[in-house]
């Protein structure tokens, strides 16, 4: 499961959270992981924020299941993404050896795993959802 973390930048404008990873596949990404037996999905990405970012979340919706079977070099495993909400101060811990608030503007570099075309997804949805807001 990934989570789309959801904060302000240093300078004030919206951002989201990127981890840059300390194992295999390297690379910046969502933070995120894999669901411990016995946990829910939601707890998982409660639990997999709090030990990669440091931050307390407050998540808002569960946005898309991803499985294409190369969407991690690793294995076969599929993700389900969820939007939340946080914040505070970032601190890399567990599998980050950094952390950063990044501006949509911001995102001109490559990203692990599939995390482009999710945060891509993510994108077109606001926008979706900031339009109709407008109108």
């Amino acid at each position: 499961m990934d989570i789309i973390i959801e904060m302000n930048t240093e300078d004030g404008r919206q951002g989201i959270v990127l981890i840059k990873r300390k194992n295999p596949p390297f690379g910046w990404a969502l933070p995120g992981g894999f669901v411990d037996y016995g946990e829910s999905l939601e707890q998982a990405a409660v639990r997999e924020a709090k030990e990669e970012t440091s931050l307390d979340i407050q998540l808002q919706c569960q946005m898309h299941t991803y499985s294409d079977p190369n969407r991690d070099p690793r294995k076969h495993t599929i993700s389900t993404v969820f939007i939340a909400k946080a914040e505070g101060d970032p601190v890399a811990q567990d599998d980050a050896r950094e952390i950063k608030v990044f501006s949509k503007d911001e995102l001109d570099f490559p990203l692990a795993f599939d995390h482009e075309k999710i945060l891509t997804d993510y994108f077109e949805r606001k926008n979706k959802k900031e339009t109709k807001a407008s109108d």
